[in-house]
Protein backbone atom coordinates (compact mmCIF):
# COMPACT_ATOMS: atom_id res chain seq x y z
CA UNK A 1 0.00 0.00 0.00
CA UNK A 2 1.24 3.25 -1.29
CA UNK A 3 0.65 6.34 1.74
CA UNK A 4 -0.37 9.42 0.64
CA UNK A 5 -1.68 12.66 2.48
CA UNK A 6 -4.62 13.96 2.40
CA UNK A 7 -4.33 17.18 1.10
CA UNK A 8 -2.36 15.70 -1.96
CA UNK A 9 -4.92 13.85 -2.50
CA UNK A 10 -7.43 15.22 -2.90
CA UNK A 11 -5.57 18.47 -5.48
CA UNK A 12 -4.32 14.97 -8.03
CA UNK A 13 -7.88 12.86 -7.67
CA UNK A 14 -9.93 16.33 -8.48
CA UNK A 15 -7.57 16.67 -11.63
CA UNK A 16 -7.50 13.03 -12.02
CA UNK A 17 -3.90 12.35 -12.18
CA UNK A 18 -3.93 9.03 -10.80
CA UNK A 19 -1.16 8.50 -8.14
CA UNK A 20 -4.01 8.14 -6.43
CA UNK A 21 -2.84 10.71 -4.18
CA UNK A 22 0.06 12.85 -2.61
CA UNK A 23 3.50 11.38 -1.84
CA UNK A 24 5.39 9.80 1.08
CA UNK A 25 9.04 10.54 2.08
CA UNK A 26 12.30 8.68 0.67
CA UNK A 27 15.51 8.67 2.04
CA UNK A 28 18.95 8.54 1.04
CA UNK A 29 19.73 5.82 -1.11
CA UNK A 30 23.59 3.61 -3.06
CA UNK A 31 24.23 4.91 -6.52
CA UNK A 32 25.06 3.67 -9.58
CA UNK A 33 28.19 5.43 -11.19
CA UNK A 34 28.33 7.65 -13.67
CA UNK A 35 30.18 10.69 -15.68
CA UNK A 36 28.53 14.55 -15.61
CA UNK A 37 27.52 15.14 -12.07
CA UNK A 38 29.04 17.34 -9.73
CA UNK A 39 27.23 18.34 -7.10
CA UNK A 40 23.26 17.62 -6.57
CA UNK A 41 22.18 18.10 -3.27
CA UNK A 42 20.90 15.22 -1.01
CA UNK A 43 17.60 15.70 0.34
CA UNK A 44 15.50 13.73 2.70
CA UNK A 45 11.72 14.92 4.24
CA UNK A 46 9.21 13.66 6.37
CA UNK A 47 6.85 11.07 6.10
CA UNK A 48 3.53 13.10 5.14
CA UNK A 49 1.49 10.86 7.87
CA UNK A 50 -1.38 9.72 5.44
CA UNK A 51 -4.45 7.40 4.51
CA UNK A 52 -3.17 4.46 2.75
CA UNK A 53 -4.49 3.56 -1.27
CA UNK A 54 -3.50 1.00 -3.43
CA UNK A 55 -0.99 1.45 -5.65
CA UNK A 56 0.09 -1.09 -8.20
CA UNK A 57 -1.93 -4.05 -9.86
CA UNK A 58 1.03 -4.93 -12.09
CA UNK A 59 2.87 -8.22 -13.74
CA UNK A 60 6.30 -9.99 -13.73
CA UNK A 61 7.20 -12.95 -14.15
CA UNK A 62 8.51 -14.92 -11.39
CA UNK A 63 11.76 -16.72 -11.84
CA UNK A 64 12.07 -19.25 -8.53
CA UNK A 65 15.20 -19.84 -6.89
CA UNK A 66 15.52 -22.33 -3.76
CA UNK A 67 16.81 -20.41 -0.22
CA UNK A 68 17.15 -22.65 2.46
CA UNK A 69 17.68 -26.25 3.57
CA UNK A 70 17.23 -29.19 1.03
CA UNK A 71 13.77 -30.06 0.52
CA UNK A 72 12.08 -26.65 1.43
CA UNK A 73 9.90 -25.47 -0.68
CA UNK A 74 11.43 -23.02 -3.67
CA UNK A 75 11.18 -19.88 -3.27
CA UNK A 76 10.94 -17.02 -5.63
CA UNK A 77 13.62 -14.45 -5.06
CA UNK A 78 13.80 -12.62 -8.36
CA UNK A 79 11.18 -11.33 -10.54
CA UNK A 80 11.63 -11.41 -14.45
CA UNK A 81 10.10 -8.47 -16.90
CA UNK A 82 8.60 -9.93 -19.60
CA UNK A 83 10.43 -10.68 -22.92
CA UNK A 84 10.58 -7.97 -25.29
CA UNK A 85 8.48 -8.91 -28.44
CA UNK A 86 10.97 -7.51 -31.40
CA UNK A 87 13.98 -9.05 -33.67
CA UNK A 88 16.67 -6.74 -31.78
CA UNK A 89 19.21 -7.43 -28.84
CA UNK A 90 18.83 -4.97 -26.49
CA UNK A 91 21.64 -2.44 -24.99
CA UNK A 92 21.38 -0.31 -21.53
CA UNK A 93 23.68 2.49 -20.67
CA UNK A 94 23.23 5.18 -17.77
CA UNK A 95 23.64 8.94 -18.52
CA UNK A 96 23.97 11.41 -15.27
CA UNK A 97 23.03 14.87 -16.69
CA UNK A 98 23.01 18.10 -14.95
CA UNK A 99 21.55 21.04 -16.56
CA UNK A 100 23.45 24.41 -14.79
CA UNK A 101 21.76 27.12 -17.50
CA UNK A 102 18.69 26.58 -14.75
CA UNK A 103 17.89 26.77 -11.30
CA UNK A 104 16.29 23.60 -9.59
CA UNK A 105 12.43 24.94 -8.88
CA UNK A 106 12.35 22.34 -5.69
CA UNK A 107 15.90 23.39 -4.49
CA UNK A 108 17.29 26.17 -5.34
CA UNK A 109 20.27 26.08 -3.75
CA UNK A 110 21.15 22.62 -5.63
CA UNK A 111 24.17 22.80 -8.30
CA UNK A 112 21.67 22.95 -10.99
CA UNK A 113 19.26 20.43 -12.34
CA UNK A 114 20.39 16.82 -12.09
CA UNK A 115 18.65 14.20 -14.51
CA UNK A 116 19.51 10.20 -14.95
CA UNK A 117 18.57 9.06 -18.36
CA UNK A 118 19.08 5.19 -19.37
CA UNK A 119 18.99 4.74 -22.51
CA UNK A 120 17.79 1.53 -24.45
CA UNK A 121 18.52 0.87 -27.69
CA UNK A 122 19.18 -2.01 -30.16
CA UNK A 123 22.37 -3.87 -29.87
CA UNK A 124 24.16 -5.30 -32.48
CA UNK A 125 24.39 -8.98 -31.34
CA UNK A 126 23.37 -10.85 -27.99
CA UNK A 127 25.08 -11.61 -25.32
CA UNK A 128 28.01 -8.68 -25.79
CA UNK A 129 28.31 -7.11 -22.26
CA UNK A 130 26.94 -7.64 -18.30
CA UNK A 131 23.19 -7.82 -17.92
CA UNK A 132 21.86 -4.76 -16.90
CA UNK A 133 20.28 -3.65 -13.47
CA UNK A 134 16.57 -2.83 -12.62
CA UNK A 135 17.04 -0.66 -10.07
CA UNK A 136 19.97 0.43 -7.61
CA UNK A 137 19.19 -0.81 -4.07
CA UNK A 138 18.44 2.20 -2.66
CA UNK A 139 15.73 3.17 -5.36
CA UNK A 140 14.31 -0.08 -5.08
CA UNK A 141 13.76 -0.32 -1.23
CA UNK A 142 12.67 3.43 -0.98
CA UNK A 143 9.98 2.17 -3.83
CA UNK A 144 9.19 -1.28 -1.76
CA UNK A 145 8.55 0.57 1.46
CA UNK A 146 5.54 2.35 -0.21
CA UNK A 147 4.41 -0.49 -1.47
CA UNK A 148 3.72 -2.71 1.79
CA UNK A 149 5.89 -5.17 4.46
CA UNK A 150 5.36 -7.99 1.68
CA UNK A 151 7.59 -6.53 -0.84
CA UNK A 152 11.45 -6.73 -0.81
CA UNK A 153 13.02 -3.87 -1.91
CA UNK A 154 16.25 -6.62 -2.51
CA UNK A 155 14.07 -8.84 -4.46
CA UNK A 156 12.42 -5.95 -6.46
CA UNK A 157 16.20 -4.27 -6.99
CA UNK A 158 17.23 -7.59 -8.63
CA UNK A 159 14.80 -8.09 -11.05
CA UNK A 160 16.07 -9.49 -14.34
CA UNK A 161 16.21 -7.25 -17.46
CA UNK A 162 16.54 -8.34 -20.89
CA UNK A 163 19.00 -5.24 -22.17
CA UNK A 164 23.04 -5.44 -21.57
CA UNK A 165 25.23 -2.48 -20.24
CA UNK A 166 26.98 -0.96 -23.06
CA UNK A 167 26.37 -3.41 -25.70
CA UNK A 168 27.43 -1.98 -29.08
CA UNK A 169 24.25 -0.73 -31.10
CA UNK A 170 23.35 -2.55 -34.00
CA UNK A 171 24.16 -0.47 -37.05
CA UNK A 172 21.31 1.90 -38.47
CA UNK A 173 19.68 5.39 -37.60
CA UNK A 174 17.26 4.85 -35.24
CA UNK A 175 14.05 7.25 -34.25
CA UNK A 176 14.11 8.38 -30.54
CA UNK A 177 11.20 8.15 -27.62
CA UNK A 178 11.54 9.90 -24.53
CA UNK A 179 9.92 8.44 -21.75
CA UNK A 180 8.74 9.85 -18.46
CA UNK A 181 7.18 8.19 -15.30
CA UNK A 182 5.14 9.11 -12.96
CA UNK A 183 4.68 11.36 -10.01
CA UNK A 184 6.67 9.58 -6.85
CA UNK A 185 8.15 6.68 -8.79
CA UNK A 186 11.03 6.68 -11.10
CA UNK A 187 12.27 5.78 -14.93
CA UNK A 188 13.17 1.94 -14.49
CA UNK A 189 9.18 1.58 -13.30
CA UNK A 190 8.46 1.62 -17.37
CA UNK A 191 11.44 -0.59 -18.22
CA UNK A 192 9.20 -3.29 -19.99
CA UNK A 193 8.08 -0.70 -22.51
CA UNK A 194 11.40 0.82 -23.10
CA UNK A 195 13.06 -2.50 -23.87
CA UNK A 196 10.09 -3.74 -26.18
CA UNK A 197 10.39 -0.43 -27.97
CA UNK A 198 14.26 -0.89 -28.33
CA UNK A 199 13.67 -4.29 -29.13
CA UNK A 200 11.67 -2.92 -31.91
CA UNK A 201 14.33 -0.56 -33.26
CA UNK A 202 13.81 2.86 -31.30
CA UNK A 203 16.66 4.37 -29.43
CA UNK A 204 15.00 5.34 -25.56
CA UNK A 205 15.62 7.37 -23.15
CA UNK A 206 13.90 6.73 -19.91
CA UNK A 207 14.34 10.51 -17.62
CA UNK A 208 14.19 10.46 -14.06
CA UNK A 209 13.54 14.12 -12.74
CA UNK A 210 15.30 15.55 -9.60
CA UNK A 211 13.54 16.01 -6.42
CA UNK A 212 10.14 14.00 -7.76
CA UNK A 213 10.31 10.68 -6.57
CA UNK A 214 11.00 8.66 -3.53
CA UNK A 215 14.71 8.46 -4.32
CA UNK A 216 17.12 8.68 -7.36
CA UNK A 217 20.44 7.31 -6.82
CA UNK A 218 23.23 9.66 -8.24
CA UNK A 219 26.93 8.98 -8.76
CA UNK A 220 28.62 8.82 -5.71
CA UNK A 221 26.45 7.43 -3.63
CA UNK A 222 24.01 10.10 -3.03
CA UNK A 223 19.91 10.37 -3.61
CA UNK A 224 17.72 12.94 -4.17
CA UNK A 225 14.74 12.31 -2.18
CA UNK A 226 10.94 13.79 -3.06
CA UNK A 227 11.24 17.32 -2.23
CA UNK A 228 8.48 18.16 -4.74
CA UNK A 229 6.18 15.93 -3.40
CA UNK A 230 6.17 18.02 -0.15
CA UNK A 231 5.87 21.23 -2.19
CA UNK A 232 2.77 19.97 -3.68
CA UNK A 233 1.22 18.92 -0.75
CA UNK A 234 1.89 21.22 1.99
CA UNK A 235 3.71 24.49 -0.02
CA UNK A 236 0.42 24.42 -2.03
CA UNK A 237 2.85 24.53 -5.90
CA UNK A 238 0.30 23.86 -8.44
CA UNK A 239 1.37 20.59 -10.61
CA UNK A 240 1.30 22.49 -13.85
CA UNK A 241 5.06 23.40 -11.84
CA UNK A 242 6.05 19.96 -12.36
CA UNK A 243 4.83 20.04 -16.26
CA UNK A 244 6.61 22.31 -17.02
CA UNK A 245 9.86 21.87 -15.76
CA UNK A 246 9.62 18.48 -17.00
CA UNK A 247 9.26 19.92 -20.34
CA UNK A 248 12.48 21.99 -20.14
CA UNK A 249 14.19 18.68 -18.62
CA UNK A 250 13.10 17.05 -21.99
CA UNK A 251 14.58 19.82 -23.88
CA UNK A 252 18.11 19.65 -22.21
CA UNK A 253 18.34 16.03 -22.97
CA UNK A 254 17.24 16.32 -26.35
CA UNK A 255 20.43 19.23 -27.08
CA UNK A 256 22.71 16.41 -24.98
CA UNK A 257 21.63 13.41 -27.38
CA UNK A 258 21.33 15.09 -30.94
CA UNK A 259 23.43 18.50 -30.21
CA UNK A 260 26.79 19.29 -31.73
CA UNK A 261 28.58 17.87 -28.70
CA UNK A 262 26.36 14.45 -27.36
CA UNK A 263 26.63 13.11 -24.19
CA UNK A 264 26.64 9.58 -25.67
CA UNK A 265 29.22 8.27 -27.90
CA UNK A 266 26.57 6.16 -30.29
CA UNK A 267 24.79 9.21 -30.63
CA UNK A 268 25.08 8.79 -33.90
CA UNK A 269 22.48 5.95 -35.05
CA UNK A 270 19.73 8.67 -33.42
CA UNK A 271 17.63 10.15 -36.35
CA UNK A 272 16.86 13.71 -34.56
CA UNK A 273 14.34 14.07 -37.51
CA UNK A 274 12.40 11.71 -35.88
CA UNK A 275 11.19 11.82 -31.85
CA UNK A 276 8.07 11.17 -30.06
CA UNK A 277 7.74 11.21 -26.46
CA UNK A 278 5.65 9.08 -24.18
CA UNK A 279 4.88 8.99 -19.97
CA UNK A 280 2.78 7.80 -17.84
CA UNK A 281 0.58 9.98 -15.23
CA UNK A 282 1.83 13.33 -14.78
CA UNK A 283 4.81 11.74 -17.15
CA UNK A 284 2.10 11.48 -19.91
CA UNK A 285 0.81 15.49 -19.44
CA UNK A 286 4.53 16.22 -19.58
CA UNK A 287 4.83 14.96 -23.07
CA UNK A 288 2.11 17.72 -24.32
CA UNK A 289 4.09 20.17 -22.37
CA UNK A 290 7.50 19.31 -24.07
CA UNK A 291 5.63 19.43 -27.25
CA UNK A 292 4.08 22.87 -26.83
CA UNK A 293 7.71 23.98 -25.69
CA UNK A 294 10.04 22.23 -28.45
CA UNK A 295 8.90 21.55 -32.23
CA UNK A 296 11.20 18.98 -32.87
CA UNK A 297 9.25 15.85 -30.61
CA UNK A 298 7.24 15.37 -33.65
CA UNK A 299 4.58 12.98 -31.63
CA UNK A 300 3.18 12.31 -28.45
CA UNK A 301 1.23 10.06 -25.78
CA UNK A 302 -0.10 10.68 -22.61
CA UNK A 303 -0.46 7.28 -20.50
CA UNK A 304 -3.19 8.12 -18.03
CA UNK A 305 -2.64 11.26 -16.68
CA UNK A 306 -4.18 14.58 -15.99
CA UNK A 307 -3.18 17.71 -18.39
CA UNK A 308 -1.95 20.12 -16.09
CA UNK A 309 -1.44 22.62 -18.32
CA UNK A 310 -4.62 23.14 -21.08
CA UNK A 311 -2.91 23.25 -24.61
CA UNK A 312 -2.66 26.65 -26.64
CA UNK A 313 -5.26 27.86 -29.17
CA UNK A 314 -2.92 26.80 -32.12
CA UNK A 315 -3.22 23.30 -29.97
CA UNK A 316 0.07 20.83 -31.30
CA UNK A 317 0.35 22.43 -34.18
CA UNK A 318 -1.15 19.46 -36.12
CA UNK A 319 1.45 16.82 -34.43
CA UNK A 320 -0.36 13.80 -33.61
CA UNK A 321 -1.03 12.80 -30.23
CA UNK A 322 -2.25 10.21 -28.61
CA UNK A 323 -4.32 9.61 -25.02
CA UNK A 324 -4.27 5.89 -23.66
CA UNK A 325 -6.42 5.27 -20.25
CA UNK A 326 -8.24 3.53 -17.68
CA UNK A 327 -11.89 2.78 -19.19
CA UNK A 328 -13.84 4.27 -16.01
CA UNK A 329 -15.25 7.43 -14.74
CA UNK A 330 -11.99 9.45 -14.69
CA UNK A 331 -11.02 8.59 -18.35
CA UNK A 332 -14.16 8.10 -20.69
CA UNK A 333 -15.83 11.31 -22.11
CA UNK A 334 -17.30 13.47 -19.84
CA UNK A 335 -15.45 11.40 -16.84
CA UNK A 336 -14.00 13.31 -13.38
CA UNK A 337 -10.85 14.18 -15.49
CA UNK A 338 -12.11 16.70 -17.52
CA UNK A 339 -8.79 17.32 -18.70
CA UNK A 340 -9.40 14.57 -21.28
CA UNK A 341 -12.50 16.20 -22.68
CA UNK A 342 -10.35 19.81 -22.86
CA UNK A 343 -6.98 18.29 -24.48
CA UNK A 344 -9.10 16.20 -27.29
CA UNK A 345 -10.91 19.62 -28.44
CA UNK A 346 -7.55 21.38 -28.67
CA UNK A 347 -5.67 18.57 -30.69
CA UNK A 348 -5.07 19.55 -34.09
CA UNK A 349 -3.76 16.53 -35.64
CA UNK A 350 -4.24 13.02 -36.14
CA UNK A 351 -5.18 12.25 -32.53
CA UNK A 352 -6.75 8.91 -30.31
CA UNK A 353 -8.43 8.80 -27.15
CA UNK A 354 -8.32 4.80 -26.45
CA UNK A 355 -9.46 3.40 -22.78
CA UNK A 356 -9.14 -0.17 -21.82
CA UNK A 357 -11.20 -2.00 -19.72
CA UNK A 358 -10.00 -3.49 -16.78
CA UNK A 359 -7.11 -1.25 -16.54
CA UNK A 360 -6.58 1.13 -13.70
CA UNK A 361 -3.65 3.69 -13.49
CA UNK A 362 -0.41 1.71 -13.28
CA UNK A 363 -1.66 -0.96 -15.69
CA UNK A 364 0.61 1.41 -18.40
CA UNK A 365 3.83 0.74 -16.53
CA UNK A 366 5.74 -2.09 -14.71
CA UNK A 367 3.29 -1.70 -11.90
CA UNK A 368 1.45 -4.91 -12.98
CA UNK A 369 4.75 -6.86 -13.01
CA UNK A 370 5.49 -5.70 -9.77
CA UNK A 371 2.00 -6.51 -8.25
CA UNK A 372 2.05 -10.10 -9.59
CA UNK A 373 5.13 -11.15 -8.41
CA UNK A 374 5.18 -9.77 -4.73
CA UNK A 375 0.74 -11.12 -4.41
CA UNK A 376 -0.66 -7.24 -4.36
CA UNK A 377 -3.90 -6.64 -5.54
CA UNK A 378 -4.61 -7.18 -9.27
CA UNK A 379 -6.99 -5.43 -11.51
CA UNK A 380 -9.35 -7.17 -13.84
CA UNK A 381 -7.18 -7.11 -16.48
CA UNK A 382 -4.51 -9.60 -16.06
CA UNK A 383 -0.83 -8.84 -16.32
CA UNK A 384 0.10 -10.64 -19.04
CA UNK A 385 -2.56 -8.18 -21.38
CA UNK A 386 -1.59 -5.35 -19.75
CA UNK A 387 1.77 -5.34 -20.68
CA UNK A 388 0.78 -6.34 -24.85
CA UNK A 389 -1.87 -4.01 -24.85
CA UNK A 390 0.25 -1.12 -23.64
CA UNK A 391 3.42 -2.19 -26.23
CA UNK A 392 1.22 -3.00 -28.95
CA UNK A 393 -0.72 0.36 -28.80
CA UNK A 394 2.52 2.42 -28.02
CA UNK A 395 4.27 1.01 -30.55
CA UNK A 396 2.16 1.26 -32.84
CA UNK A 397 1.55 4.62 -32.67
CA UNK A 398 5.18 5.58 -33.11
CA UNK A 399 5.59 3.51 -35.64
CA UNK A 400 2.42 5.33 -37.69
CA UNK A 401 3.93 8.67 -36.59
CA UNK A 402 7.82 8.40 -37.11
CA UNK A 403 8.31 5.58 -39.25
CA UNK A 404 5.80 6.26 -42.02
CA UNK A 405 4.51 2.41 -41.20
CA UNK A 406 0.68 1.26 -41.68
CA UNK A 407 -0.62 0.45 -38.50
CA UNK A 408 -4.47 -0.53 -38.73
CA UNK A 409 -4.68 -1.27 -35.33
CA UNK A 410 -4.91 2.32 -34.35
CA UNK A 411 -7.71 2.63 -36.95
CA UNK A 412 -10.69 1.30 -34.21
CA UNK A 413 -11.24 -1.72 -32.30
CA UNK A 414 -10.06 -4.92 -32.75
CA UNK A 415 -11.29 -8.54 -32.22
CA UNK A 416 -7.45 -9.36 -30.54
CA UNK A 417 -8.05 -6.90 -28.28
CA UNK A 418 -11.51 -6.86 -26.98
CA UNK A 419 -10.35 -4.59 -23.82
CA UNK A 420 -9.78 -1.84 -26.51
CA UNK A 421 -12.00 0.68 -26.90
CA UNK A 422 -12.29 3.87 -28.80
CA UNK A 423 -13.80 6.96 -28.10
CA UNK A 424 -15.05 10.00 -30.38
CA UNK A 425 -14.90 7.65 -33.28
Amino acid sequence: MIRFSRAASAALLACSLALPAALATAVPATASAGPDITSASTATQPALGAPSSPFFAPTWRSAPATDGAPGDAPVVTRAELPAPTGPYSIGSTVLPLVDRSRTDPWVPTADGRALMVTLHYPAARAGSGRPAPYATQEEARLLAEQLGPGVSGDVLARTRTHSRTDARPAPGRRPLVLLSPGFGVSRWTLTHLAEDLASRGYVVASVDHAYESYGISLPGGRTLTCVACTALDEGGVPAGVVTTTRAADMRYVLDRLTGPRPVWKHADVIDARRIGMAGHSIGGASAASTMVADRRVDAGINMDGAFWEDLPAEGLRGRPFMMLGTHDDTHLPGGTDTSWDRAWTALDGWKRWVTVAGSEHFTFSDGPVIARHFGLPQPELPTDRAVAVTRAYVAAFFDQHLRGLARPVLDGPSPANPEVHFQHR
